[in-house]
């Protein structure tokens, strides 16, 4: 048994050991073994690092697949070998003591961009090769034509040892002479090769251009050619070559032989082909992935008119609850199952599936009536879903949300339609998800101005985009103003004024509503210290700041109200904070801690909207509240008259209800003078509306502080 390693330099050296002999018997380096060894432990470090990198650097794996190439590991095995050898020894002697599903997951990524290093080193080195053949062979050609100008003994000397495949036709295109060289790339005899006309040598995949290229050589109006060929050989297999074709003339200048240089170049195609399908295909699942997918989605996208195109969205429900709970591993095998569900979807042609990552995959399909094909689509991928899957024993649920887009060729690019399919996916997760939905362009619209809005939010606070607008609070007997609501709204650079309705959700999910809060408050208690100094009102003028669920949650809301009064030195009878009914709807003493310890300050509270959600009466004693606010859904019919009883025996009732437990009311959304009249019959404290003036800038408050409510 062989001694563990002891240090990390030890178990370094033992992966470069297995690497060297793994990959020296299939390279062409003129080094021994033990040399090699050395020349790849520099490679083996450098792997190393980037395995316990802090950030995945794929440059640097890059490289080290380049300098294989530069090293002469050529071979397509070469390249097997190495992939191999890190796949199976990288994490185990270099890993150290990290968490293995990251360094396996980390390790594979390293595999792909060696790949993708190795190809593109040997890509640019074969394009070398070529140019130099391609000068070998004219050089060639002039020392052929010397040769058979001047003696047989001398042809047969440069012929026979050529390194390349030589064969010489007539003009007609019957085989003379063929070179030992050639005779081994075709695997059979010379006499399976002389005699044979040039022009049955065609195979499937000739260019267009090989055979017009070729009559107009042996008419003598080109001297030479160079294309890519393939043939086939007696065995049946296929010989693919560069092949340069050249004109020999004789003493006299008239064309007299045709001379076929070839360099067999099958494995070199075959390595690239299997580097090509490793960078197009997802390595778990074999479905081709995001790079061959927008390739086939951009060829869709530029066919000519007449052509359409459908494409499905597919997101796995909970799937990071399986992988959370069963395992990546158990993961894996799902989507390796799902894959291969899908796969059978889209057999037609113009269908295909592809993997973009993670539990998302895209189904597409193209041709003239892609409006049903798509639909179709959609319904059997939901319908091969429904049957569980059986993983470890377990038997798993399947669902997904699909989102489709579906349209004319030629009129989106595939980064748009893609975004279109992703937002529309959402949208049917949204709605519960197990379902598909169907692009709708104004849905799309709204998704991508929130996203927009979304991402803005956090620079427009520093930027100071935001204002506040204030509409003023009306009291219903005297017709006094005595106070105001701060309303925030946002400066947009792009859309103008927005109102809170278009930002404040996407704030309470990103969580920057408690620092914008934070700020409204602080301008606001300042504003109402401005309102007061200059209206010589120490007592009556106050200030109405909303607060949204999100900042009753968070710990330093009771400190940075108490903060911000006291560096206003605003008193707390001054402030009133508006809370949402919805908001306090079963919450337990917790959530209504901060609030009581506000009121206990002498910080008024509002219970907002009432009357808008699921109302508990009985739970307004344990609700540290002083004003109830009415939601405007209750005042609407007073606009009309006679008012309908119902409304006012409701408004009535609640007002009751109210001054019997020592609440104020107040209205919201009076608009006309006979609402502002029959509310005040009807007992209400203060309202606030239209009728009185809309949100405007502090300095209109002033003015408005003597409006006649009644009109």
């Amino acid at each position: 048994m062989i001694a563990e390693p002891d240090g990390p330099e030890d178990r370094l050296r033992r992966f470069a050991t297995i690497w060297s002999r793994a990959v020296y018997p299939v390279t062409s380096t003129s080094l021994t073994r033990p040399e090699f060894e050395e020349q790849l432990l520099p490679l083996a470090r450098r792997l190393s690092e980037a395995l316990r990198a802090r950030t995945f650097e794929a440059e640097t794996a890059k490289a080290i697949g380049a300098a294989l190439v530069d090293a002469h590991c050529t071979d397509p095995e070469a390249l097997a070998h190495s992939l191999d050898c890190v796949d199976a020894y990288l994490v185990l002697y270099c890993g150290g003591d990290g968490p293995q599903e990251d360094l396996r997951t980390r390790c594979s990524r390293l595999q792909h961009a060696m790949a993708a290093g190795f190809a593109q080193a040997l890509r640019e080195r074969t394009l070398a090769e070529q140019e130099a053949i391609a000068r070998a062979a004219l050089q060639a050609q002039g020392v052929v034509a010397q040769a058979l100008h001047a003696s047989e003994a001398r042809f047969r000397a440069v012929f026979e040892g050529a390194a390349i495949g030589i064969g010489i036709a007539d003009l007609d295109g019957n085989v003379l002479q063929v070179n030992g060289a050639m005779l081994r790339m075709f695997g059979g005899g010379e006499q399976s090769l002389r005699g044979r006309n040039v022009r049955a040598w065609t195979h499937a995949e000739d260019a267009p251009q090989v055979w017009r290229l070729y009559e107009e050589l042996v008419r003598g109006e080109r001297e030479h050619y160079h294309v890519e060929k393939a043939f086939y050989r007696p065995d049946g297999t296929v010989l693919w070559t560069n092949l340069t074709v050249s004109l020999l003339r004789d003493a006299d200048g008239d064309p007299q032989y045709q001379l076929a240089l070839m360099e067999d170049t099958t494995e070199r195609r075959l390595l690239n082909l299997r580097l090509r399908y490793e960078a197009t295909h997802d390595a778990l699942t074999g479905l081709p992935n995001r790079t061959l997918f927008f390739e086939r989605l951009e060829k869709a996208l530029a066919a000519g008119e007449g052509q359409r195109f459908g494409l499905c969205y597919l997101d796995l429900d909970g799937f990071k609850t399986i992988n959370d709970s069963l395992g990546h591993a158990a993961g894996d095998r799902l989507l390796v199952e799902v894959a291969d569900r899908l796969q059978s979807c889209a057999t037609a042609p113009g269908e295909m599936v592809a993997r973009l990552g993670g539990d998302e995959f895209v189904a597409l399909t193209t041709g003239p009536d892609t409006r049903r094909e798509v639909d179709e689509l959609a319904a059997r991928i939901m319908h091969v879903l429904v049957a569980p899957v059986r993983i470890d024993g377990r038997e798993l649920t399947v669902r997904g949300s699909i989102g489709i887009v579906e349209g004319p060729a030629g009129e989106r690019s595939p980064a748009e339609v893609l975004r279109s399919a992703d937002i529309t996916m959402y949208r049917a997760k949204s709605a519960g998800g197990n379902r598909f939905e169907l692009a709708d362009p104004e849905a799309d619209a709204r998704a991508i101005t929130r996203h927009g809005l979304t991402t803005s939010l956090p620079v427009a606070l520093e930027r100071g985009e935001f204002f506040i607008e204030y509409q003023p609070l009306v009291h219903l007997g005297d017709s006094s103003v005595r106070g105001a609501e701060a309303l925030v709204r946002w400066l947009h650079p792009q859309h103008g004024v927005l109102g809170p309705d278009r930002f404040i959700p996407l704030a309470e999910h990103t969580g920057l509503i408690v620092p914008l809060g934070r700020w409204v408050l602080e301008q606001s208690v300042r504003q109402a210290r401005a309102w007061r100094e200059r209206n010589g009102d120490t007592s009556s003028l106050r200030i109405n700041v909303n607060l949204s669920p999100c900042q009753l949650t968070h710990p330093g809301l009771v400190q940075d109200t108490v903060d911000i009064l006291e560096r206003a030195g605003v008193e707390p009878e001054a402030l009133c904070l508006e809370v949402t009914e919805s908001a306090l709807i079963g919450a337990d003493d917790d959530l209504l801690k901060p609030l009581r310890r506000l009121a206990e300050m002498g910080v008024d509270i509002a219970l907002d909207d009432f009357g808008t959600g699921y109302s508990n009466l009985a739970n307004l004693r344990r609700l540290p509240v002083s004003v109830l606010k009415l939601d405007r859904s209750f005042t609407q019919s007073m606009q009309q008259f006679p008012a309908d009883p119902v409304d006012l025996k409701i408004v009535e009732g609640i007002v009751s209800l109210a001054h019997s437990l020592d609440l104020a009311v107040t209205v919201e959304g009076v608009e006309t003078g006979a609402q502002a009249e029959q509310l005040r019959i009807l007992g209400c404290d203060t309202a606030q509306g239209w009728y009185y003036a809309r949100p405007g800038p502090p300095e209109r408050l002033h003015d408005l502080a003597l409006v006649d409510a009644t009109g």
